[in-house]
C-alpha cells in the first residue's frame, strides 16, 4: 500500500509539473509561477490530490542545497574573498537594517518586542531558491545586480547560524538556552572548520581516485554523496545545509573536475527545485488567508514595503547600474524559505503562538508567489525605463560562419575588428552590453548582442567551425570563465586574448593560451619612446630601446609565472631582471661610445647601421 501510495504521489507531482510549467512559460509567466501554481492546484486547497506537503518540502529542499553547491563551484576562493564587502557589508545592512525597521514598526503597533524581533528576522530573509534560479534563467549572475543579490543571500545563509541559536534565548529558561547556544556555536565552528580542512586535503585526491575507475555513474554517485554528506554534517549541528554545500562547492571551484560535477548534478538540481516550488505552493494555508484576508494583505504589504525601502537605498549606494536595480530589489524584498524554519523554531520554543506562525508562513509564501509576477511587471515598465531602452535587445539566433569570433567590442575589441574589416576579413562580434551594441551599431558595425559565457550562444556564433577566438572582454572574471569554456568545448580554436594586468595574464597563460597581450604594455612603450625622443634620442634609437625592453619584459613575466603567489620569489626575480636589463643597456652604451669615440647617449651596439 505504501509503495503504491508513493507511486501515485510521484505521478501526481510529475504530471502537474509537466503540464503547468510549459503552460506558464508559454504565457510568459516563467517556470517558477508554473511550479507554484501546480502546487496550489494539487494541494489540499485545490484538487486535494496530495495533502502532506511537509514531507515533500523536506525532500525538495535538497534542490536548494544542490543549487548552492553549483553556485559555489563558480566562485573560486579568491573571487569569494573579493566579495567579502558585498557579503558582510551590504548583506548585513540588508538583513539587520530590514529587521530593525520591521521590529520598530511592529513595536509601535503594540506587538510584544520578542514576537516582533523573531518575526522581523524571519521576514528579513529572502528566497535563495527563487533568487538564484531567476538570476540563472536571465543570465544575470555576472552582473553588478546579480553579484549584489548573491552577496546578500550568502550573508543570510551565514546569519542562519546565530539567528537559530538566538531564538531560544527569547523564550523562558533563557539561561539554559544561553548555555546550549554557546555549545551549539562551538559545534558549528568545528563542523565548518572540518569541512574546510577536509575539502582542502581530501576532496580532490578522493575525486581523482574515483575518476580513475572510469565509471561515469560512480562519479555521479560520488558527487551526490559529497553534497549529501556535507549537508548532513551541517544539519547535525543545526546549521544551514545549503551553506555547507556552498562551502564544498567553493573548495572545489579550482578543481579539474568542476565542469564534470556541474554536468552531473544540474539535472538533479532542476528537478528537486521544481518539487520545492510545488511544495511551497501546496503549503500555503488558505484557511488563514481567507479567514483574515485584510490582516494578511497588510502584513505582506508592510514587510515588502519596508524591505523595498532599505533595498532601494542600498541600490543607490552600491555600484549597481540603474537598469539592474529592479531585479536586485524585487528578488531580495520577498520572503524566503528560511523564514519557515525560523517561525517553526520560534513556535516550538514558545516565543510565538501557532496562529501567529501560520500568518507569518502564509505571508512569506504569498510574497514568494508574487515575486515572479512583480518581475514581469518590472520588465515591462520599471526596468526598461530605468535602462533608457525602448525595446528588448534580441540575442544572436542565426548560425554564423565567420572564421573569427570577437568576444567583447569595447575600445580594445573595436581596434581588432577594424583592422580585420579593413582587410576584407569577416568576424562574428559578440557584446553583452546592450547599450554598447546600440552605440556601435549606429556607426555601421555588425555586432550581435549576446553573452559569450553561454555555450549555446558560442555554438550559434560558429565556434565549432571558426579558426580564431579573440577574447577582448573587459571584466577579468568573465574573461577567465569564457576562456575556460572555449578551451574545454572548442579546443580547435586559437585564442588570442587581451589581459588587463599581469595577474590576468598569468591566469590566461595557465589555461594554455599562448597569444596573450597586456592591454597597456604597447601604449606605455609608445609613450616611453616619445619621452626618449624629447630627451634627444633619435627615433630609431628610441624604437630599438623600447623593443628590447619589451622582449626582456615579456621573458621576465614568463619567468615569474610559475611563482605567482610567492611574493618574496616574485620580488627577487623582478629585482634581478631589472638589474640585468640595466647592466645590459649600460654595457651596450659603453661599447657604442668606445667605437664612436663620442660621449653621451648613442645608439646601442649592433644598431649603427640604422643611423
Amino acid at each position: 500500500m505504501e509503495h503504491s501510495s508513493w507511486l501515485a504521489t510521484s505521478l501526481v507531482y510529475l504530471a502537474a509539473a509537466v503540464l503547468a510549467v510549459p503552460l506558464s512559460r508559454a504565457l510568459g509567466l516563467g517556470s517558477i509561477i508554473g511550479y507554484l501554481g501546480a502546487g496550489i492546484l494539487i494541494g489540499p486547497w485545490g484538487l486535494g490530490l496530495v495533502t502532506d506537503a511537509q514531507d515533500m518540502l523536506h525532500v525538495a529542499e535538497f534542490g536548494v542545497v544542490l543549487m548552492l553547491f553549483l553556485v559555489g563551484l563558480e566562485l573560486e576562493p579568491r573571487r569569494l574573498w573579493s566579495m567579502r564587502y558585498a557579503v558582510f557589508g551590504w548583506g548585513s545592512v540588508q538583513l539587520f537594517g530590514s529587521a530593525a525597521a520591521m521590529t520598530g514598526a511592529a513595536v509601535l503597533l503594540g506587538i510584544d518586542w520578542r514576537v516582533a524581533l523573531v518575526a522581523s528576522l524571519g521576514l528579513a530573509m529572502s528566497s535563495t531558491a527563487i533568487g538564484l534560479n531567476v538570476l540563472a534563467e536571465r543570465n544575470l549572475m555576472a552582473t553588478g545586480g546579480g553579484q549584489g543579490v548573491l552577496g546578500v543571500m550568502l550573508l543570510q545563509d551565514v546569519a542562519a547560524i546565530p539567528i537559530l541559536a538566538f531564538v531560544p534565548l527569547l523564550a523562558a529558561g533563557a539561561a539554559q538556552a544561553h548555555g546550549d547556544g554557546w555549545l551549539g556555536a562551538a559545534k558549528a565552528a568545528g563542523v565548518v572548520a572540518a569541512i574546510v580542512l577536509g575539502g582542502r586535503l581530501l576532496l580532490r585526491p578522493a575525486l581523482r581516485w574515483i575518476a580513475r575507475s572510469d565509471t561515469p555513474e560512480i562519479f555521479t554517485a560520488a558527487a551526490l554523496l559529497l553534497v549529501v554528506a556535507t549537508a548532513a554534517l551541517m544539519q547535525s549541528v543545526g546549521l544551514s545545509m545549503a551553506l555547507g554545500a556552498f562551502l564544498a562547492g567553493v573548495l572545489l571551484a579550482e578543481s579539474e573536475y568542476r565542469r564534470q560535477l556541474e554536468t552531473d548534478l544540474e539535472p538533479f538540481k532542476g528537478l528537486l527545485l521544481g518539487l520545492f516550488f510545488i511544495a511551497v505552493g501546496m503549503g500555503i494555508d488558505f484557511a488563514v488567508v481567507f479567514g483574515e484576508p485584510l490582516a494578511i494583505a497588510a502584513l505582506v504589504a508592510g514587510f515588502l514595503g519596508i524591505k523595498a525601502g532599505v533595498l532601494w537605498a542600498m541600490g543607490r549606494a552600491m555600484p549597481i547600474p540603474p537598469g539592474e536595480r529592479p531585479p536586485f530589489l524585487i528578488l531580495l524584498m520577498q520572503g524566503g524559505e528560511f523564514g519557515f524554519v525560523v517561525f517553526q523554531a520560534a513556535a516550538g520554543a514558545g516565543v510565538i503562538d501557532a496562529p501567529t506562525a501560520s500568518r507569518l508562513v502564509a505571508a512569506v509564501a504569498i510574497s514568494m508567489l508574487l515575486t515572479p509576477l512583480v518581475l514581469l511587471l518590472s520588465d515591462r515598465f520599471w526596468a526598461r525605463r530605468l535602462a533608457g531602452r525602448t525595446r528588448v535587445m534580441e540575442e544572436l539566433s542565426e548560425p554564423q560562419e565567420a572564421p573569427v569570433i570577437i568576444a567583447g567590442f569595447g575600445r580594445y575589441g573595436q581596434i581588432i575588428g577594424r583592422l580585420l574589416y579593413a582587410n576584407g576579413l569577416a568576424a562574428t562580434v559578440l557584446e553583452h552590453d546592450a547599450d554598447q551594441v546600440e552605440s556601435v551599431r549606429r556607426f555601421g558595425w555588425p555586432v550581435f548582442y549576446g553573452d559569450a559565457s553561454r555555450l549555446d550562444l558560442l555554438r550559434t556564433a560558429g565556434a565549432a567551425r571558426a579558426r580564431v577566438f579573440v577574447l577582448a572582454i573587459d571584466d577579468v572574471e568573465r574573461s577567465i570563465a569564457v576562456a575556460k569554456l572555449v578551451r574545454e568545448h572548442f579546443p580547435q580554436l586559437h585564442i588570442v586574448a587581451r589581459a588587463r594586468n599581469v595577474t590576468h595574464y598569468y591566469e590566461l597563460r595557465n589555461l594554455g593560451i599562448e597569444h596573450v597581450e597586456r592591454e597597456t604594455l604597447e601604449s606605455a612603450l609608445l609613450s616611453a619612446r616619445s619621452v626618449l625622443e624629447q630627451l634627444g634620442f633619435q627615433p630609431h634609437q628610441a624604437r630599438t630601446l623600447a623593443w628590447r625592453f619589451r622582449r626582456h619584459n615579456v621573458a621576465l613575466v614568463e619567468a615569474m609565472r610559475p611563482h605567482h603567489g610567492d611574493e618574496a620569489k616574485l620580488i627577487a626575480i623582478a629585482k634581478q631582471g631589472r638589474a640585468q636589463l640595466e647592466e645590459q643597456f649600460a654595457r651596450e652604451r659603453d661599447a657604442a661610445q668606445r667605437r664612436s669615440g663620442r660621449a653621451g647617449w648613442v645608439v646601442p651596439a649592433g644598431d649603427e647601421g640604422e643611423r
